[in-house]
């Protein structure tokens, strides 16, 4: 669980980067909510299960509806990810840990978990 919990909350804060939710005050193109989740979803959906050879996608754990961005503001939006219901036995714990900015922050100091997670995002040869 941590493995896929930490894969996760690594994987947000670089799609917090990667899709301008981080940077405050800077001049985005205005794009709807769906729009929003639907590119993280795009971003994360292609990383790779640290103990299978499969995607998140492809084993179902995330799908596009498990992707929620609500706006704060004009300059601030509210990303939450859950895994699909059923798909893991400890999925309340997945979901809090994924969704907690101070436990993906203590989960990528831990240099081997740091490791396996920079691997599954890995885009395949």
């Amino acid at each position: 669980m941590e493995r896929v919990s930490g894969l996760l909350s690594w994987t947000l804060s670089r799609v917090l980067w990667l899709s301008g939710f981080s940077e405050q005050g800077a001049a985005r193109q205005p794009r709807t909510m769906e729009e929003k989740a639907l590119e993280v979803y795009d971003l994360i959906r292609t990383i790779r299960d640290p103990e299978k050879p499969n995607t998140l996608e492809e084993l179902e754990v995330v799908t596009e509806s498990c992707v929620e961005v609500q706006e704060i503001n004009e300059e601030d939006c509210l990303l939450e990810i859950y895994i699909s219901e059923g798909t893991h036995s400890t999925e309340e714990d997945i979901n809090k840990q994924i969704n907690d900015k101070e436990r993906v922050a203590a989960a990528m100091e831990n240099p081997n978990l740091r490791e396996i997670v920079e691997q599954c995002v890995l885009e395949p040869d």
